[in-house]
């Protein structure tokens, strides 16, 4: 199937999103985004015996440097950002230099906030190879780490020079990794596309399987939704606080059960299950809306009940010092339909303690 391109457009940058097969592989995708010779691929010990290789070969004359990190949730922190600056003064890269996130949520987020900081910002590509991330996390500049005490809390906004979807890398995931991608694609139909929302729900089982050509065009489909809301509000000001549906329930769930004990998509979902119950009780979402939205969440065999075992205490203080919380209030994004989402201030605690304790 031919490869789809998309630009996303900020006030600061407008760069490409490619998408598509084989292309890791091709030189004329990555090449001509690099500004010199020195560049620093950031990898794992999951993704890098898989597609270190290809990625070396597409570089041509290019010998990169590697840093090779530990997989996992819990290891996007800050000791692992000073591992990665370590690397490029050892190597004595410049402001001129590269790099290149090869990996899921967790590698680009890390390598996006390394590069935003290093020497003051320098550039940065995204191949991101799960599904989540060629969805979610590679689109729209946010990058950062966790804390002991939040999820995200330590971060900033810095856009990539361009993102390489290769949609083969989504042959070696398993099926807990495919699901937690879904969670975002299911997000954004919510927030913004009733349609793409009814041909998720109608094509779930195609999907699931990875179909070619289906999945190409979701992933397309959805990288379109979050590029045009970053294109207003690239910082978060406004409009762009509604594809935070879910997670703030979500990334209270991954704090207290600990990072790396479940997948971000997982909690996402968990999350979007949460605020759809949540609107149909206290506000304005239909029965029949909200058990549609509990059903997709199903066949995308999202793991539902992970939080049946959390103190609402500590979901609420864990709420508490979410990144949408201000001068105490905690903030949820929740739903009235399919595509009218909406920033509810303040929410009243009484009744969000009662909901957690039900």
């Amino acid at each position: 199937m031919k490869m789809k391109k998309l630009s996303l457009d900020t006030k600061h940058k407008t760069y490409p999103i490619y998408i598509g097969e084989n292309l890791l592989s091709d030189d004329k995708y990555i090449l001509p985004h690099l500004k010199n010779n020195q560049v620093l691929v950031v990898s794992n010990e999951t993704v890098a015996p898989l597609y270190l290789d290809s990625l070396k070969k597409s570089l041509k004359s290019i010998k990169p440097a590697t840093i090779i990190l530990k997989d996992g949730e819990e290891y996007k922190n800050i000791t692992t950002v000073n591992v990665i600056y370590d690397k490029l003064i050892d190597v004595k890269f410049d402001r001129d230099c590269t790099l290149i996130a090869l990996g899921g949520g967790v590698i680009g987020d890390i390598t996006g906030f390394v590069a935003s900081t290093y020497m003051r910002g320098v550039s940065f590509i995204q191949i991101p190879t799960t599904l989540l991330s060629q969805v979610d996390s590679s689109v729209g500049g946010k990058t950062g780490v966790n804390h002991p005490k939040g999820k995200n809390m330590i971060g900033s906004f810095w856009q990539p020079e361009c993102v390489l979807s290769d949609t083969n890398t989504l042959k070696t995931l398993n099926k807990k990794q495919i699901s937690a991608g879904l969670a975002e694609i299911i997000k954004v139909a919510i927030i913004k596309d009733k349609q793409f929302f009814e041909k998720l729900y109608n094509n779930m089982d195609s999907i699931l399987s990875l179909k070619q050509d289906l999945i190409q065009d979701v992933i397309y489909q959805s990288c379109k939704i979050k590029a045009d809301i970053v294109a207003i509000d690239e910082t978060e000001q406004g409009i762009r606080a509604l594809l935070n549906l879910g997670h703030t329930f979500g990334h209270a769930i991954e704090t207290i059960l600990g990072y790396g004990n479940i997948l971000h998509g997982e909690a996402v979902g968990a999350g979007i299950k949460l605020a759809a119950v949540y609107s149909n009780k206290y506000g304005k979402l239909k029965d029949n809306k909200k058990d549609m939205i509990v059903k997709i969440l199903q066949m995308a065999q999202i793991p539902m009940g992970m939080d049946k075992n959390i103190k609402v205490d500590d979901y609420m203080d864990v709420m508490a010092v979410d990144k949408k919380t201000k001068n105490g209030k905690i903030n949820l994004i929740l739903i009235n339909d399919i595509a009218d989402v909406y920033i509810a201030q303040d929410v009243d605690k009484q009744n969000l303690h009662s909901f957690l304790s039900q």
